[in-house]
């Protein structure tokens, strides 16, 4: 029970306060001019305005509140190095004892996990969420035991009661990283890129160490280079990209006897290797309406250089124009063929045949480009099935088909073949219908030029299942020979349609080698922790895929068929960086996160990040390495530490059960002092 006075006024304050003043002023006044029982008057008056307040008895019943003490322990990855979570156990162990030891005390633990988003030590963020949980009267203090290295120290709340930070580590800790600092995110295949690299030691370096280092780099999980590289300084690292499409680089540092970890010595770089300017070289035998359909496709690619030429005049035309009038520049067979035919990527003969123009060593010399990783596309027309086509020459050795001499002039409309339905040129092209025995709803064709096929993949057919799009490899090149000359009337909707320029577009780019159309590819894409691997095959069987993760364990998970060639996995990443993914002869790589998580950036033992939240409160940092700090009570507002001690500041929180008042002096008691004072008053300046 606690009783204390407290004033109930029966007349509102303000009135109150204003007779207060008027009776002062009287009173003052009386005294200024002597007048007599002045001293009496006032003390008349004080009794009447104490009477006014009513002062009473406050009388509360309370229970004490105990007062609570938060203790944060930080189990973040970086708290896993040396002996910093012996340290925090033994240091959480001694203040839970001490604090159990104290009266009217309690303590509330709390514990700090790694950010799933690799955000970082978010320690001052978790005292906020702790704080909210419980009333800011009853809080006594915050312990936080922790390494330091946070990643929120900007987020630093108002705390009402001192705030320490015990330290784990030693000051004898170091510790060696790797960091990229410069690294583009696009490259120009052939083309040398510069990285800038910087390894850096941390902490109390021992002396005599070695100033230089071996990096390790590979691409894509090949093969290693090893380069020398200085200690303390940035340094670039000359590369060039193996092929288009997302490369994967990654770089590591032998890790050093002493150091803390070698989780921050690597660093993984994911570079996009593209194409400066690709090169297409089209060749028209004769007018007709599907030439502008390639020229329209080609041009329409900003990343494509065409050059075009159409045979208008051959060297057996005779016409009679004389020399000096003709407009047209002769075709330079030479400087195409021979000279400069390695700079294209790509040739595309469309309804050209043998008019004399190039000589039997120029199409040996395309046979050899082909051979040497050169592409050829034949776009047949009625040409390609007579005495002059192009299979009569040199280049039959690359051709996948035969000509019989036939030439099939009926409508048909051109299907996909079972391989065809696989394959990344042809599979899922649009209007495909959802039966496998309805066919296509495009548009017919009205001529195919009849084929053999002698090697390669059979893609689509027409009249009778037979041959229409025949794609092969020959050597390190590509040939694909496209049966048929139509393929202008689905660009004009005629009868409907079809997917011309994505047809002929996934066919130039597949011939190109662009990364995304290859038959048989494994590669994954990440988001979040969940890795999805997608192997793309022209057969049934994927083969299991051995998944190798950056512990170094390995693990083996079974493909899912998610449509015809397509078959998915899904793996389920525990930690951050490189995965190594092989299904039978197929390797990829994937960076899950960081290859280096952002706990691991920085593993020295720091106060300075938490130095701008614990000064303000009075608090203390301490090194468990020393020894654990004893638990003291503290005045508010008082240092809350010394040496060998922490101390937390007592709230004497509580809460009212139940509360009565009861007047001092009742009504009547007031007005018979009143009485009898100003009757006392009245009698003795009678008698004067």
């Amino acid at each position: 029970m606690i009783e204390q006075i407290a004033f109930s006024p029966l007349i509102p304050w303000p009135v109150f306060i204003g007779l207060a003043c008027a009776s002062i002023a009287v009173i003052a006044f009386a005294a200024w001019r002597k007048m007599t029982g002045s001293v009496l008057r006032f003390v008349a008056f004080l009794g009447l305005l104490l009477a006014l307040a009513n002062p009473v008895v406050l009388r509360q019943e309370r229970d004490a509140l105990t007062d609570i003490v938060i203790l944060v322990v930080d189990e973040t990855a970086s708290q896993t190095l040396s002996d910093r979570r012996l340290q925090t156990e033994q240091a959480e162990a001694k203040i839970e004892a001490q604090v159990a030891q104290l009266s009217n005390t309690e303590l509330h633990r709390v514990t700090l996990q790694d950010a799933s988003d690799d955000r970082g030590s978010l320690l001052l963020t978790r005292v906020a969420d702790a704080m909210a949980d419980i009333p800011q009267g009853r809080l006594a203090g915050v312990i936080l035991l922790s390494d330091g290295q946070i990643h929120d120290a900007g987020l630093v709340p108002d705390l009402p009661a001192p705030l320490h930070l015990l330290l784990t580590g030693s000051p004898s800790d170091w510790d060696r990283k790797l960091r990229v600092e410069n690294a583009p995110a696009f490259a120009i295949l052939d083309e040398e890129i510069t990285l800038t690299l910087a390894i850096e030691d941390q902490g109390a370096v021992p002396q005599g160490l070695p100033q230089v280092s071996p990096l390790i780099v590979s691409i894509d999980g090949g093969e290693d280079i090893v380069l020398q590289m200085p200690v303390g300084r940035s340094v670039q690292v000359p590369l060039t990209l193996p092929h288009g499409g997302m490369n994967v680089l990654q770089f590591s540092v032998p890790m050093v006897e002493g150091e803390l970890t070698d989780r921050n010595n690597s660093a993984v770089i994911q570079i996009n290797g593209v194409r400066d300017r690709l090169r297409v070289l089209l060749v028209s035998g004769e007018p007709h309406n599907g030439e502008r359909t390639w020229r329209n496709l080609l041009k329409s690619d900003p990343s494509v250089d065409l050059v075009h030429f159409t045979i208008l005049r051959p060297p057996e035309k005779q016409d009679g124009v004389p020399t000096s009038e003709l407009s047209l520049i002769p075709f330079p067979t030479r400087e195409l063929f021979l000279d400069k035919i390695d700079d294209f990527d790509l040739i595309i003969f469309d309804r050209y045949k043998l008019r004399g123009i190039l000589q039997p060593s120029y199409l040996e010399n395309i046979a050899r480009y082909v051979e040497d990783g050169g592409a050829v596309l034949f776009s047949a027309g009625p040409d390609f099935a007579s005495a002059d086509s192009l299979y009569r020459s040199s280049l039959s050795r690359i051709i996948p088909v035969q000509p019989t001499g036939r030439v099939i002039e009926q409508g048909y409309v051109p299907q996909i073949s079972n391989l065809g339905s696989r394959h990344p040129v042809t599979q899922g092209l649009g209007g495909v219908a959802s039966s496998v025995d309805a066919p296509p709803n495009w548009g017919r064709w009205f001529r195919q030029i009849e084929l053999s096929a002698l090697s390669g993949q059979v893609i689509m057919t027409g009249v009778d299942d037979k041959p229409l799009l025949v794609l092969d490899r020959v050597g390190e090149g590509r040939v694909a020979v496209l049966g048929s000359d139509h393929a202008w009337l689905w660009s004009r909707g005629v009868e409907g349609g079809g997917p011309q320029l994505e047809l002929l577009r996934r066919l130039a780019h597949w011939m190109m080698k662009e990364p995304e159309l290859e038959e048989e590819t494994l590669s994954a894409t990440v988001q979040g922790s969940t890795i999805t691997v997608l192997r793309r095959s022209l057969t049934d069987d994927p083969q299991n895929l051995t998944v190798t993760a950056p512990d170094g364990t390995t693990r083996t998970e079974t493909f899912a068929k998610a449509s015809p060639g397509r078959f998915e996995a899904t793996i389920t990443g525990e930690d951050m960086g490189l995965y190594r993914l092989q299904a039978g002869d197929h390797e990829a790589v994937v960076v899950l996160g960081p290859a280096a998580p952002r706990e691991f950036e920085n593993t020295i033992a720091t106060d300075t990040l938490l130095a701008g939240a614990v000064r303000p409160t009075r608090g203390m940092v301490k090194r468990l390495s020393d020894e654990t700090p004893d638990i003291r009570l503290v005045s508010q507002g008082r240092l809350a530490g010394g040496r060998g001690w922490i101390g937390i500041t007592p709230r004497n929180a509580y809460t009212t059960l139940s509360s009565s008042t009861a007047p001092v002096i009742p009504m009547w008691g007031w007005l018979a002092i009143l009485m009898g004072w100003i009757s006392f008053v009245w009698i003795r300046e009678g008698r004067r």
